[in-house]
């Protein structure tokens, strides 16, 4: 069952820094404070599916514990509302780690948040510093401990391609992510925006953004890490819509980053049964779970002809007794 949520995005006002790649107005395309009314809006449409019992009210965008406080609980109240009329299950929020303490958590708790979402982004000081963040990995280590004291379903974002990041810094951000134990996780190539310090650095010359086909790859080598794990990864790359394409400059946005990623992991499973089981060429039936076929099979059938030029004839079938990423393949032309 696909469950319904209520999304409202939270302007800028409650970040206390500009971060080199912020831009929330392009990214949410909404720059006036959400009000109650604006959830009893939103409300009003979501509930007229059944699934929305099952779903959640989300303050994304911002850091939401660092708007006004009078603010941030008028919110919280509107939302609750609804919740204990049983119309939503719970409430999903996201903030930055250093906008969370224990009196945060108490207030959170008495309104009936459910999940905490924090924007740690990386988990590497330096990059952390040159980006403009404001806040340290510590930061993100004690305010994920707090926050599951307190019993709140983790989430935790990180981004790749960031100025002065490395594929290998990102790898071990989200080794230090996992080792945190979150529920949930989201991972977001940087994207350059206009209106924003990476706009400037990029222009300038001083920083060179992650192409798509860049962060496809290391974002599949991510999320098969969150994956094993058992951390479920809710997004990959920036939603499309709001103001994001008018007011893209450079770097990894595709709409459909994570399918790209995913695919890239199908290809090195394939490669890799091919291998083991020494098929040098020739016809193959790759087996893999119903739900992955599109992923296997690649964008634009991407794996299907890169495995034809490698002298493949490949056929992709469904395996129901087969997991995400679980691969079999069978050599058709030793079954003649």
């Amino acid at each position: 069952m696909r469950h319904v949520n209520v999304g409202l995005f939270v302007p800028h006002n409650g970040c206390p820094h500009q971060c080199s790649f912020c831009n929330q107005k392009t990214i949410s395309g909404r720059t006036a404070q959400v009000t109650p009314e604006d959830i009893d809006r939103a409300v009003e449409v979501a509930v007229e599916n059944p699934d929305s019992s099952e779903g959640e009210i989300a303050f994304f965008g911002g850091s939401f514990t660092a708007i006004d406080r009078g603010t941030m609980t008028a919110l919280l109240e509107r939302a609750y509302s609804y919740v204990r009329q049983g119309k939503f299950r719970g409430i999903r929020i996201s903030t930055r780690p250093d906008a969370i303490d224990e009196d945060i958590c108490r207030i959170l708790k008495s309104f009936g948040v459910t999940a905490v979402e924090l924007g740690a982004q990386s988990m590497d000081d330096r990059v952390l510093a040159m980006n403009l963040r404001g806040h340290s990995a510590e930061d993100v280590f004690r305010a994920s401990e707090m926050l599951k004291s307190f019993g709140f379903e983790l989430g935790l974002q990180m981004m790749t391609g960031l100025y002065g990041s490395t594929d290998g810094d990102s790898i071990a951000t989200a080794e230090k992510l996992i080792a945190l134990k979150p529920d949930t996780a989201r991972i977001y190539p940087t994207v350059v925006l206009e209106n924003t310090e990476l706009a400037r650095l990029y222009r300038e010359g001083a920083y060179r953004p992650q192409t798509v086909d860049e962060a496809a790859e290391l974002c599949s080598v991510l999320i098969e890490m969150f994956n094993d794990a058992g951390v479920r990864l809710i997004r990959v790359g920036l939603h499309s819509g709001g103001g994001v394409e008018e007011g893209y400059v450079a770097g990894a946005y595709h709409p459909a980053l994570r399918e790209l990623s995913e695919s890239r992991i199908y290809m090195r499973k394939i490669l890799a049964a091919v291998e083991e089981s020494g098929i040098e060429s020739g016809r193959v039936t790759i087996r893999v779970a119903p739900s992955e076929i599109s992923k296997a099979t690649g964008q634009k059938r991407s794996n299907i002809n890169r495995l034809l030029s490698m002298g493949y004839v490949p056929k992709i079938s469904a395996d129901e007794t087969l997991g995400k990423y679980q691969v079999l393949i069978r050599n058709e032309d030793l079954c003649d």
